[in-house]
């Protein structure tokens, strides 16, 4: 099913557009470095390895070759580097994420490599904090497709039950890879791959219920033709139903990454989806069943890089969501910053705010909102992987 928003509405953005004004003015937040060490710092994921209830973080490093968790340590310790593990070496990582791979109750990683490589790999938590991880590949993926994201996918008591994947390619695919009944996870062999359609160049891969009938969906963004822009995979309520995809917009642009939130707090999950080359854009839920979708355009202001990863969240502590973007081909340009409005009004004004400053930087990537120093406001952590800042974090000076 091929769904087409409603209408569009090309909202004008009265912004901060010149690095003269008033809102450009202010210090860029102060950079804390996580991790230098590689080359390539290419995303990064979140969860909690350790279970000491702080949020630790998962990185494929791309030229380097490693994919590393990075523990988080107590608040005290946050602005220096943190505790590292290497769990993994593979080629050419392109996503690291945690997952509970065996059910054991620790989360392993699951890296998604491109290149030559073209495998997507388990990196098994060995549990006890000193043992080596060991790594292993899903032989039915192995050196098949540039696999390109992965995401994990829960059932009620907590337990991985699926993992879906994502590639780029002529050929390329997203799907998911369904574990054994009975407790022989460890043996990837017998995990099945279950495609769900084709796919150019995955970007994103997101579960939400977004038809509203009670069942987590697959939504992602896909930025190549022939099959760019944003869709979902609708999850049957009988197991035994086929999948439907609905096509929920921004076919007409080179999407990148997206984020969930719910942007016009009208108690449905909205969609913004950064663009190479272009505005960002928000799709609004015209109603619970997705129908219908609004298509909210946000400019990007000058002095900035292409569009690459966006975050919803209140930045400011005002309860009105912002947005948080990120960059590529930011030499000398902005790389990161945000964006407010001065009204919980979708069409109301968006304002331009610097946060990594001018000077350095140049491929900046996804982004996640997380409170890192425990202040009460939302920092914001990311990675940067052409100037090697590395996976870094911007402290938030609202409090």
């Amino acid at each position: 099913m091929f769904l087409m928003p409603r209408h569009t509405r090309l909202v004008p953005i009265v912004a901060t557009l010149l690095l003269a004004s008033s809102a450009s003015r202010a210090a860029p937040w102060k950079r804390h470095t996580i991790d230098s060490s590689s080359q390539g710092a290419d995303g990064v994921r979140l969860a909690d390895v350790n279970n000491d209830g702080r949020l630790d973080i998962a990185t494929g490093w791309e030229e380097g070759g490693v994919v590393r968790v990075y523990v988080n340590p107590p608040p005290p310790a946050v602005r220096k580097p943190w505790p590292v593990i290497d769990v993994g070496h593979v080629g050419q990582p392109e996503d690291a994420v945690f997952a509970d791979v065996d059910a054991d109750g620790h989360p392993d990683v699951v890296s998604c490599c491109e290149g030559k490589t073209r495998s997507v790999y388990v990196h098994w938590n060995p549990g006890n904090g000193h043992d080596k991880w060991h790594t292993n590949a899903f032989p039915q993926l192995e050196y098949m497709l540039p696999w390109m994201f992965c995401m994990p996918v829960e059932d009620n008591s907590g337990q991985v039950s699926e993992l879906v994947v994502g590639s780029k390619g002529g050929a390329g695919s997203i799907g998911r890879l369904l574990p054994p009944a009975d407790s022989s996870r460890r043996h990837l062999s017998k995990w099945k791959w279950k495609p769900l359609g084709p796919a150019a160049w995955i970007m994103s891969i997101r579960e939400d219920d977004i038809n509203s009938d009670g069942t987590g969906d697959i939504v992602y963004s896909d930025r190549r033709p022939p099959t760019r822009g944003i869709h979902a995979w609708l999850r049957p309520r009988n197991p035994t139903n086929e999948w439907r995809k609905v096509t929920l917009g921004g076919t007409d642009r080179e999407v990148m990454f997206l984020d969930i939130a719910d942007i016009n707090q009208d108690g449905m999950s909205d969609i913004v989806c950064d663009v190479r080359g272009n505005n960002a854009f928000i799709l609004l839920k015209d109603d619970p069943a997705v129908h219908h979708c609004t298509t909210i355009e946000v400019d990007s202001p000058q002095h900035i890089g292409t569009g690459k990863g966006v975050a919803a969240g209140d930045i400011n502590g005002d309860g009105i969501i912002d947005l948080v973007r990120s960059c590529e081909h930011s030499e000398q340009k902005i790389g990161v910053y945000w964006q407010s409005r001065t009204s919980g009004d979708i069409e109301a004004a968006w304002q331009f705010h610097d946060i990594s400053g001018a000077t350095d930087g140049i491929k900046f990537d996804r982004i996640e909102l997380i409170d890192i120093d425990q202040d009460g406001d939302l920092d914001v952590l990311t990675c940067e992987e052409r100037d090697n800042l590395g996976v870094i974090w911007y402290e938030n000076p609202h409090r």
